[in-house]
């Protein structure tokens, strides 16, 4: 797994912001989230890291190789 939980902690985060009331954090947190899932991408080379729907499905984060989620 290495790096990629901060992806789920940024997610949290995130949700945590939303829900009382912070929407300017949240933003900035949704921002430092794909920031985060470009670098790993780019340190798992050509594996790709998501932070889409972490917080809707409670995965920490998606990667795949070549179109096949694993």
């Amino acid at each position: 797994m290495g790096n990629e939980w901060i992806i789920g902690v940024l997610a949290d985060l995130r949700e945590f912001s939303k829900t009382n009331g912070l929407p300017m954090l949240a933003a900035k947190l949704e921002d430092a989230a794909k920031v985060a899932s470009a670098e790993l991408s780019e340190t798992l080379g050509d594996a790709t890291v998501s932070s889409q729907g972490y917080a809707e499905t409670g995965s920490l984060f998606t990667r795949s190789r070549q179109g096949t989620n694993t």
